[in-house]
């Protein structure tokens, strides 16, 4: 039995990094946000809006616990995932959980040339991004380091930026697992 948790805030890279990680050590892949997409026949972005975040919360714990049985899988996580209830310690408890650490001013990058929607950020101007960011992350620090590992993201544009964090965050399994 194997169970890698992603987590990061938004932007960080979780799916694509999830995607070829479960690729490289022959596991499934999920994606928790495309679960409860699935589950609920809603996209993240009507959820959040016809729901409010402390419901959309509670779903997504609910669908957390459920993903959380499926065995030799890597799950990738929202951004929000590990802040509320007893998330973080679950995943830690259910398998390995890695932080895929990134500076704010990298998110900005990313999250502008991405065609995510987002709802924490949606209708925010350019000029309010990294100040929103950067304050908003340090709020959720906190419980993204009680992650198992931190595996700092800065460089992943290129495909073989990708396959490079991939291997050394395979190599962080390794060596947690020798221990």
């Amino acid at each position: 039995m194997k169970r890698i948790f992603i987590t990061g805030y938004m932007g960080a890279g979780k799916t694509t990094i999830g995607k070829q990680l479960a690729k490289s050590l022959s596991l499934s892949f999920v994606d928790l946000d495309t679960c409860i997409e699935n589950k609920y026949r809603k996209s993240i972005p009507t959820l959040f809006a016809e729901k409010g975040e402390d419901e959309f919360r509670k779903i997504e714990n609910r669908v957390l616990r459920e993903v959380a049985q499926f065995e030799n899988a890597v799950i990738s996580t929202g951004g929000g995932t590990p802040c509320f209830f007893d998330n973080m310690e679950m995943m830690n408890r259910a398998g390995v959980t890695i932080y895929l650490e990134t500076e704010p001013e990298d998110l900005v990058r990313r999250l502008r040339a991405s065609r995510t929607v987002r709802p924490l950020i949606t209708g925010k101007p350019a000029e309010e991004l990294l100040p929103f960011i950067t304050e908003h992350l340090s709020r959720r620090e906190r419980y993204y380091r009680q992650a198992q590992i931190i595996y700092h993201t800065d460089r992943m544009t290129t495909k073989k930026e990708i396959h490079l964090t991939v291997r050394g965050i395979e190599e962080q399994i390794k060596r947690r697992n020798a221990e």
